[in-house]
C-alpha cells in the first residue's frame, strides 16, 4: 500500500490569509480503498488513522520497521487491547478519536492527547492548542464528531480578516489518485472556515504527541 500513496497533498494549495500552524515533514494520503480494500461508507476513521501512522513512520525513517496497519490489523489490535469484543473483527463498525489514540500508541509507542469540544461553535476556543501542536509537534490531527460524524484529518490553521480556517484532509475519496492538483480541485484537501463546521455537533481531536528519540 505505502509505495502507491501520494504525499503532502496540500502542497501548492492557496492559503486564505496567514498560516498560523501547519503540518511539518511528510505524510501519506490514506483514503477509501487505497490498499485495494473497499471500505466506502464506514472506513473513514481507519483511513485518517493510517494517515497519522504514515506521518510517524516517515518521521522515524529507516529505524521504523512497523508498517501502516491495515483495517483488519487495526481491528485485531483493538480486540487485543480489550477495547473491543472479538466480534468486532471483520465488522464495518466505525472508530473515533479515542480508538485512534489507542492504536497509534499500540503500534508506534506514541501517546496522543484527546481534546473534547462540545460544539462547532467552540472550535475557536481551541485554535491556540492546535496552532501550538503544529508548531511543536507537527503531526496531522484526527477529528471526529457525532452529528458531523465524518472523520477527517486536520493539517493546519490559518486566519484572515473574516474567519479562521482549518486545513481539512478528507479520507472519503475513492479511486486512483493521480496527482495532488486533482484532489485539491475536487475539494478532498481544502481550507474550511470554522463557520462551516456544525454548531450542533461535538468534536473530538486526537493529537499525536510525537517526540524525537
Amino acid at each position: 500500500m505505502e509505495e502507491n500513496l501520494l504525499k503532502n497533498v496540500h502542497h501548492g494549495l492557496d492559503v486564505p490569509g496567514e498560516i498560523l500552524g501547519l503540518v511539518s515533514k511528510e505524510y501519506q494520503y490514506c483514503h477509501y480503498g487505497c490498499d485495494g480494500f473497499d471500505d466506502r461508507g464506514w472506513g473513514c476513521g481507519y483511513r485518517t488513522l493510517q494517515t497519522l501512522c504514515s506521518w510517524i513512520k516517515l518521521r522515524q525513517g529507516e529505524a521504523c520497521k512497523q508498517v501502516i496497519p491495515s483495517i483488519g490489523t487495526i481491528q485485531e489490535s483493538l480486540v487485543e487491547m480489550e477495547d473491543k469484543l472479538p466480534s468486532f473483527i471483520g465488522t464495518k463498525d466505525w472508530i473515533g478519536s479515542f480508538e485512534v489514540s489507542l492504536v497509534v500508541d499500540f503500534f508506534f509507542d506514541v501517546p496522543c492527547k484527546i481534546i473534547h469540544i462540545r460544539s462547532g461553535e467552540e472550535l475557536i476556543d481551541h485554535i491556540n492548542v492546535l496552532v501550538e501542536h503544529f508548531k511543536t509537534v507537527g503531526a496531522p490531527v484526527m477529528m471526529g464528531g457525532d452529528t458531523d460524524s465524518s472523520s477527517k484529518g486536520i493539517l493546519g490553521v490559518s486566519r484572515d480578516s473574516s474567519d479562521t480556517y482549518l486545513l481539512v484532509l478528507d479520507p472519503h475519496f475513492y479511486g486512483q489518485c493521480n496527482n495532488r492538483g486533482e484532489l485539491q480541485n475536487d475539494g478532498w484537501v481544502k481550507w474550511r472556515p470554522l463557520k462551516d463546521f456544525c454548531y450542533d455537533s461535538f468534536y473530538n481531536l486526537c493529537l499525536p504527541q510525537y517526540k524525537e528519540r
